[in-house]
């Protein structure tokens, strides 16, 4: 049984305390407890105010905690004022990432809560008290007939997202502030490269420049950066021009050599498959009726906003950042680190982030804003320009799949699945080489994430190689259970096809977990009829379905056009989603949406070449994202039989591109098995 005492300060009630921290380069990820949780609620003079441990990054995971708060506290939505902390505030908490917000937080916020509930009912408003957690049966906020949690409330921060408040770390405005940028070779950073000359004179006479910055703290893996600093941001591209930096790097590569790397075909030939998943054995070397390979690229986060930290030294002595970040206390522990500063010198204040998908859980920008904040002694903001996002950050890395099976009589009897990508979560844009050749003998979990096959067969054969690239490759929305579930559904479709099976009959046969086949069920049952259509336009109808972590459930329906030249028009998706207790309905479905526009691009966009040693794309029009135009009617059935809550916010992936693909296929006859389609592939040939 673990204690903590209650904390009054200042006439404030606090329920919490303060934990020392080592300072780690490799973040630390605590389960989120009770004992944590005490800190995340106080009161004072009949208010609440919910510090919250999870950045808000579009998930509104504010105001599904806030649900959670008001019906454990038993109070009204405007007496709980949600605040993101700073990292001085509360306990160090895990990173926002892989769906946890809801599934991890809300029974410990729950139970913090129901402890300040019965401590102010007792009149303890000073002193201190034991308390302890209880269990869920006794808590308020699960249960049936809750007056907030499963019903729709106002969005927290919603007023201020659509007037323009100052929600973003680029909305930041401090007196004196200015503005940086840290120029780099223009290669990949994962190679080597040198600033050999530089035009300082000619910079320093661009009016409003303030300082160039050459500073070895400003590499960023094997990439050293020079810094500059300007009274306005427009004066930073004419200083960029002017200074006319001079690179010296070698190790040149091209798209061929990414493919070449990954090529699944290449690591089966070499008996590289050395990261099991299933591991029956079967016979290889026996004919297969199904034999099937699916590639997909490089894929961007695209998020509409790209990162940005102002850094400052505040009148305490204490180095403040302000950052767009999924984990501030890594963000902390890397700047301190670097600039040789305690961890109790460093302030970081999480900021909402317009658009994450776990592209932010390293520290890049924040250490440029820092180290530049340091040299000049002034507040220093830091944006990166959307060529940066692409050149500078982590992508979805390639994955190359090899699906081989057997059918016999209706039935999947041998299943062989083998893949070929690059690292996830042992990302190469914060591990050096050594470091990752360490971690890869326990294997990156995030390259498996959706490889386990979801359907009963006799075997099951599952194993994959994974390569380091010469780009940064890490975590991108459900990891690699996007392009893992795209390869399956693509395969498992094919088998029912050569069983003379309706898709749905095939998967319901073999569906293993009956709360899958549910999903699955209830997106069919009351689906309007597939449209029909006259030659030459052709009408298809897919299907795909899965499971996100072992706990969240998804099914889609895809229906799509395919005109005479290819071109493929998504008509209408429909999802069934299972996350367990549904705190927000509306979020739920959102998210939902969402994932459904993720799989969308994956099929039809989603792609980030390499050219010239580095990330070819510099702008979005480069490197496309679905339009609202091409964004069909989508409609969302949400399930919610009690279960334990789970996360929302990646699960449909494992679905959405698997259905658009499959309905492509119905349609055209023709199997996508290279992504983004090409449409000549789709072309109708004169008869």
């Amino acid at each position: 049984m673990k204690r903590r005492h209650f904390l009054q300060a200042g006439g404030v009630l606090s329920v919490g305390f303060l934990a020392g921290c080592s300072i780690p380069v490799i973040p630390k990820r605590p389960a989120a407890e009770y004992a944590d949780a005490l800190g995340w609620i106080r009161h004072q003079n009949g208010r609440y105010e919910l510090l919250l441990p999870r950045i808000d990054m579009g998930q509104n995971i504010g105001t599904a905690l806030k649900q959670v708060a008001c019906d454990e506290l038993g109070v009204d939505w405007d007496r709980v004022t949600v605040r993101q902390p700073h990292t001085q505030q509360i306990a160090r908490v895990r990173a926002t990432v892989g769906s946890e917000s809801v599934k991890d937080f809300a029974l410990p916020l729950a139970q913090a809560c129901a402890t300040l509930r019965d401590a102010l009912a007792a009149g303890h408003t000073s002193g201190s008290r034991d308390a302890e957690p209880r269990p869920v049966s006794e808590l308020r906020a699960f249960h049936r007939g809750a007056r907030h949690v499963g019903q729709r409330v106002p969005l927290e921060q919603g007023h201020a997202i659509v007037t323009g408040a100052s929600l973003y770390a680029a909305d930041v405005r401090l007196p004196g502030m200015v503005f940086g940028r840290v120029l780099r070779a223009p290669v990949s950073a994962d190679r080597p490269s040198q600033l050999v000359a530089w035009n300082e004179a000619a910079a320093r006479a661009v009016p409003g420049c303030l300082a160039i910055v050459p500073n070895d703290r400003l590499i960023q893996r094997l990439s050293p950066g020079l810094g500059i600093v300007a009274r306005t941001p427009g004066a930073l591209d004419r200083i960029e021009a002017a200074l006319q930096p001079q690179w010296q790097h070698g190790e040149s590569f091209t798209q061929a050599d990414i493919d070449r790397l990954i090529d699944v075909d290449r690591h089966i030939a070499g008996a590289s498959l050395s990261n099991p998943v299933h591991g029956d054995t079967m016979d290889l070397t026996a004919p297969w009726d199904i034999d099937l390979r699916i590639d997909t690229p490089m894929a961007a986060h695209n998020a509409i906003e790209p990162r940005a930290a102002v850094a400052a030294r505040g009148a305490d002595g204490v180095l403040d950042v302000w950052a767009g970040t999924q984990d501030a206390f890594y963000v902390r522990d890397v700047i301190a680190k670097a600039l040789d500063l305690n961890d109790t010198t460093v302030r970081v204040h999480g900021c909402r982030v317009g658009g994450a998908f776990g592209g932010r859980t390293i520290c890049t920008v924040e250490l440029e804003a820092a180290v530049l904040a340091q040299a000049t002694g002034l507040p220093v903001k830091v944006q990166w320009t959307r060529a940066q996002e692409y050149r500078q950050g982590f992508h979805r890395p390639p994955s190359s799949h090899r699906i081989r099976a057997r059918v016999r009589h209706g039935e999947l009897v041998d299943w062989w699945h083998a893949f070929s990508s690059s690292h996830i979560l042992f990302t190469n844009a914060g591990m050096p080489v050594w470091m990752q050749r360490l971690a890869d003998l326990v294997g990156d979990k995030g390259v498996a994430r959706g490889a386990e096959l979801p359907y009963r067969a006799q075997r099951r054969r599952t194993g994959f190689a994974v390569t380091r690239l010469p780009v940064f490759t890490g975590p991108w929305r459900g990891l690699g259970a996007g392009p893992n579930a795209l390869a399956i559904e693509s395969a498992v479709d094919e088998c029912a096809r050569l069983a003379g099976v309706d898709p749905v009959v095939f998967r319901l046969r073999h569906a293993t977990d009956p709360r899958m086949a549910r999903v699955l069920q209830r997106v069919v049952e009351t689906a309007p009829s597939a449209p029909s259509a006259a030659a030459p336009v052709r009408h298809g109808r897919g299907v795909a379905c899965g499971i996100y972590k072992t706990s969240s459930y998804a099914a889609v329906l895809a229906d799509v056009r395919v005109e005479p030249d290819g071109t493929v028009q998504v008509l209408r998706l429909r999802c069934a989603h299972d996350c367990g207790t549904v705190i927000n309905p509306d979020q739920v479905r959102a998210q939902c949406e969402g994932n459904l526009v993720w799989g969308l691009g994956m099929v039809l966009h989603d792609r980030l070449a390499v050219a010239g040693a580095q990330i070819g794309p510099g702008s979005l029009g480069e490197a496309p994202i679905p339009t609202l135009r091409e964004v069909p009617p989508m409609e969302i059935v949400l399930i919610d039989e009690k279960d334990p809550p789970a996360g929302a916010g990646e699960t449909a992936i494992v679905a959405a591109a698997g259905a658009i693909a499959n309905a492509i296929r119905d349609a055209t006859g023709v199997r996508i098995t290279r992504f983004p389609l090409d449409p000549a592939t789709l072309t109708m040939r004169p008869s």
